[in-house]
């Protein structure tokens, strides 16, 4: 019986220590198909994510289906979103506008952090399975209820390849 309290006790603090913790960067690794919440350098959270339908290589253009790779601000939440929830990758930078307009192309935008297509979150053990967006980062709905709460406006990503 001691033991079993311990062991409670012990969840219970180590959750609430967690949850005291606010989130000060998002790191994706897209060779590991992960998003990972820091706060301080400490790993709070860990996700399995998925990406655009061509995921190796910096996002060019629109429609190239690929994820942009970099340093950028999550700048907006979107709760109506047709992806679930959305948060807001501040992608193009201005580096990626320049290159863009360079190549004689759009840079593309709108990519986001985002659950799965509306009507379809009963679907995300499949889809979490493959790389299914246009370019942004998906993950199950229930996850993204989690970040939506510990993700505020201004939270630096950085993206790797």
């Amino acid at each position: 019986m001691r033991f079993t309290a311990l062991v409670f006790t012990l969840i219970i603090y180590a959750t609430s220590f967690a949850a005291e913790r606010e989130v000060d960067f998002v790191l994706v690794d897209k060779s590991e198909k992960k998003m990972y919440l820091l706060s301080e350098g400490r790993r709070l959270k860990e996700y399995h994510v998925v990406f655009g339908g061509k995921p190796e290589g910096h996002k060019q253009q629109e429609g190239d289906e690929r994820t942009p790779e970099g340093k950028y601000v999550l700048d907006y939440k979107k709760s109506d979103s047709s992806f679930y929830k959305s948060i807001h990758i501040s992608y193009p930078n201005e580096e990626d506008k320049a290159k863009a307009e360079k190549m004689g192309v759009s840079p593309g935008g709108l990519i986001m952090i985002h659950g799965q297509k509306n009507g379809l979150g009963w679907l995300s053990w499949l889809m979490q399975r493959f790389n299914w967006t246009d370019g942004c980062i998906a993950v199950t709905n229930s996850e993204m209820d989690e970040i939506w709460q510990l993700v505020k406006v201004g939270t630096p990503i950085e993206i790797r390849p």
